[in-house]
């Protein structure tokens, strides 16, 4: 899955529009598929914030669509967490288009679960922090052709290093049998327990998605 800038964080984060600098990290990516992706569903257990804490770096899954969409749920981390949800120093924050704000720390684990409705053409996206579900939301965007996770900086937050972290327990689930779906795997800065499939090539697993350190030097 290729991600374009315009396409990323900038896209759901209404209230930030004067961005400059946007730079991307580590990541693991998979697309277009042959089919396309009917569900997904994902760990991130978080890291420590990037100190200093500025504005504005995300940790986020998302899936690439045949509508020009993105659909993602983010861990964002800001230089004044407490403005944005309450959050505290050191902390970061969880949000959907539309959905509720948490705040979260360091090791908590957020699941990002994106299923198609059949019922409404829409991914019914759920995001759940150490297992209780704090946001959901709808979106009609097409269908995903790819999956894939970022590391994004933007402004201030591109200088400076993200510490390593990981993805638990990532299912992708095909609407059909695509057996060169393994194929389109690429792995930047990243390394998982491997990428499997026990149906065919229909379902899609990895146990652990290891995504290193990063330091950003983006001045433009």
């Amino acid at each position: 899955m290729r991600v374009s800038a315009t396409l990323s964080l900038l896209a759901l984060l209404e209230a930030v529009s004067c961005q400059s600098i946007i730079g991307f990290g580590p990541a693991f990516s998979l697309g277009p598929t042959n089919s396309w992706i009917r569900e997904a569903t994902t760990t991130l257990v978080l890291p420590k914030v990037p100190s200093p804490q500025l504005d504005r770096l995300a940790l986020w899954p998302g899936m690439g669509t045949s509508g020009g969409d993105l659909i993602q749920a983010l861990a964002v981390s800001f230089s004044d967490p407490n403005a944005n949800c309450g959050a505290t120093a050191g902390q970061w924050y969880g949000t959907q288009l539309g959905g509720t704000q948490v705040p979260a720390s360091a090791g908590d684990e957020v699941t990002m679960h994106y299923k198609y409705n059949d019922s409404t053409g829409k991914y019914d996206q759920t995001a759940a922090l150490n297992g209780k579900v704090v946001s959901t939301l709808s979106t009609s965007s097409g269908n995903a052709q790819g999956w894939g996770t970022a590391v994004e900086c933007q402004d201030d937050a591109c200088v400076g290093t993200v510490v390593a972290h990981k993805y638990t327990d990532t299912t992708i689930i095909l609407n059909a049998i695509d057996t060169t779906f393994k194929d389109t795997l690429v792995l930047t800065e990243a390394t998982s327990s491997g990428f499997s499939t026990t149906d065919g090539g229909k379902t899609w697993t990895v146990d652990t998605i290891n995504i290193q350190a990063h330091t950003y030097d983006v001045t433009s």
